[in-house]
């Protein structure tokens, strides 16, 4: 068995260029259309495959990406710089500090940072 993440987006190219350089991924040269494949070089994480849809997003996000960093910070003021907006601000959650971001067409993921030795 395999598991696809997969991401609904109406710009397929701004969506390719956010992730990939949110992630460090690499975008396919070659894809089957609406589809685009985002895959890390170093083999960290699973493909990423973004699908291109015509209708916007609508509502809340069913699941979203948590990105554990080491300094929650720092990325999100990367984050931000390539498009990402906050939609909850930094607060504490049982030992982690949080952010809840958006990136450019509104999908919600977090950013995490470890408080202790976790």
């Amino acid at each position: 068995m395999r598991m696809n993440y997969v991401l609904d987006t109406c710009d397929l190219q701004g969506a390719a260029r956010f992730w990939s350089a949110a992630l460090g991924m690499r975008a396919a040269e070659r894809d089957h259309s609406p589809y685009l494949t985002l895959s890390d070089p170093e083999g960290r994480f699973p493909p990423l495959l973004l699908q291109q849809v015509p209708e916007p997003k609508q509502g809340k996000n069913r699941m979203h990406l948590d990105l554990h960093v080491e300094d929650a910070r720092a990325e999100t003021e990367r984050l931000t710089g390539l498009g990402a907006r906050v939609l909850r601000p930094f607060f504490e959650e049982e030992g982690y500090l949080l952010v809840v971001l958006a990136d450019p067409e509104g999908n919600e993921f977090c950013v995490i940072e470890p408080l202790d030795d976790r």
